[in-house]
């Protein structure tokens, strides 16, 4: 089934040097643009992550230090990369988790500012899960009927990704062919930081996701410890998660005035 698009969407998937979200660096992109018109446009680039990858990573993907040393740093491509995702949509396998948090770190790494308060993202694994409880590799032979050659070849996962949504789309009626419904549906609750260390509650009002303030809003417990945010501020967060929390903490500095 043909993705209903109101503009374009981008399905991506990373390689990179581990898990951590807020330490881990990219070593290859990949990303499928497709149009309102079913135009595809693929661009698939390695990038050299400015650190050791490890053994244990490249066992996954296949690539080692030699084979980035002299590919572009991610603050070299970020500007372009910027331009190419402007005003789309994002589609991923579990990208909700990991890939899009790795995206905007490197962004803010990079000094390049993009908006991703107005994207919709589509984590095609969510619905996965919800519908099979499935990988991608199963995922693939269960919604496509073929074996998934290259796994942890980004542009191969990015391309299943890409056919298992569509797949998704003609097994299941109740599944609207719409990229804010799907959008909505793939989520796993509302996030104000990708990280999920910062979540929306029922009233839209940012509360901890984590720790002895879980549940609290951000604002009111600032309020009352205001070195909270001193300690967010000089720990272990992904810089997003510590934009998030600066912005409420200015925002409501400005309502003081």
């Amino acid at each position: 089934m043909k993705l209903k698009l109101k503009r374009p969407i981008i399905f991506f998937d990373l390689e990179t040097t581990g898990v951590d979200t807020s330490k881990d660096r990219i070593v290859e992109i990949s990303m499928i643009k497709i149009m309102p018109d079913g135009e595809e446009i693929v661009k698939t680039r390695r990038i050299n992550p400015e650190m050791h990858i490890p053994e244990e990573s490249t066992a996954i993907h296949g690539i080692t230090d030699e084979d980035v040393k002299d590919c572009p740093r991610f603050a070299q491509v970020a500007k372009s990369l910027e331009q190419f995702i402007r005003g789309c949509d994002f589609g991923g396998f579990n990208s909700n988790r990991f890939d899009l948090p790795v995206l905007v770190e490197e962004f803010l790494r990079a000094g390049v500012d993009v908006d991703f308060k107005r994207r919709k993202f589509v984590d095609v694994q969510n619905i996965f899960h919800k519908k099979e409880q499935r990988t991608l590799v199963a995922a693939y032979q269960f919604y496509c009927d073929k074996n998934l050659e290259d796994a942890h070849s980004a542009e191969a996962d990015t391309r299943a990704t890409y056919e298992v949504l569509k797949a998704q789309l003609d097994r299941y009626p109740d599944l609207e062919n719409d990229v804010d419904a799907l959008a909505e549906y793939s989520s796993r609750g509302e996030t104000a930081d990708f990280a999920g260390r910062i979540v929306f509650n029922d009233k839209g009002m940012e509360v901890f996701g984590f720790g002895k303030y879980k549940g609290r809003p951000v604002e009111e417990v600032f309020e009352a410890e205001p070195g909270y945010y001193s300690w967010m501020m000089n720990g272990d967060f992904p810089l997003y998660t510590k934009k998030v929390i600066t912005e409420i903490r200015m925002r409501e500095k400005l309502k003081k005035q």
